[in-house]
């Protein structure tokens, strides 16, 4: 069980566990279009959907999750949270969820699985959570454009390699980057993630930053304890 200040996650069952980049991604999605309603698309555990709720108004937010434990326990972490009322899971993948699309929405959030390089484990559960087959970056700016709201955000966390290439695609769908945070886990480390928010419309300046989220082992920058405060425990 992971304990946050509002809400707690269970874990046990789903391949992917509560990690930075899902608290980077639900922090740090732009909100400012005050969304009604949101998508979560890969949900796991519900991290990214619960931390939504928690920080906006929207009163539809809906999540996609394809394996069934982990949807069974997004499903019971959304129930035992203070905004069950306004959380919906979806069992199904997203090739289904968007065959007949019945909503647009305000806010698509997704922390896709990553590793498209070829190795993979024995654990066939986790490596569906986290190859990159089992949702192709084609796919997950299609199911944006089909699914944004005309004012919509659509963001995501991807590893930094992986920024370039996942611009130009969402391009193709007429989707343009609006705002680029670049993710290092100390001053003098690489960066390793991007998070990257996209709109319909292309902005003359993209707002982009640096995010360092360690000084030291456990001694955390202003920027990221700003960034997570409302949600970590300790921060």
């Amino acid at each position: 069980m992971f304990q946050f200040k509002q809400f707690s996650i269970s874990q046990d069952r789903c391949a992917m566990k509560v990690g930075t980049d899902g608290v980077l991604l639900g922090s740090w999605a732009p909100i400012f279009n005050n969304p009604f309603s949101v998508l979560d698309i890969g949900a796991g555990t519900g991290i990214i959907a619960l931390m939504i709720a928690q920080r906006s108004g929207a009163e539809q937010i809906d999540a996609l999750e394809i394996d069934e434990d982990a949807y069974e326990e997004a499903v019971e972490n959304f129930e035992n949270s203070p905004w069950g009322d306004r959380l919906f899971c979806f069992h199904a993948g997203l090739d289904e969820f968007i065959e007949e699309p019945e909503d647009e929405y305000d806010l698509i959030v997704s922390n896709p699985p990553f590793y498209a390089e070829n190795y993979k484990t024995d654990n066939e559960q986790r490596d569906l959570a986290r190859f990159q087959d089992a949702m192709p970056f084609e796919e997950l700016v299609e199911a944006a454009d089909l699914l944004l709201s005309e004012n919509g955000i659509f963001a995501v966390i991807l590893p930094f390699k992986e920024e370039e290439n996942f611009i130009a695609l969402a391009k193709e769908s007429e989707l343009y980057p609006m705002k680029i945070t670049r993710v290092k886990g100390t001053p003098a480390s690489e960066i390793k993630r991007s998070l990257l928010a996209f709109s319909r419309n292309e902005v003359s300046e993209i707002e982009i930053d640096e995010l360092v989220i360690e000084i030291d082992r456990h001694v955390y920058t202003p920027e990221y304890i700003e960034l997570t405060k409302e949600f970590y425990l300790k921060m």
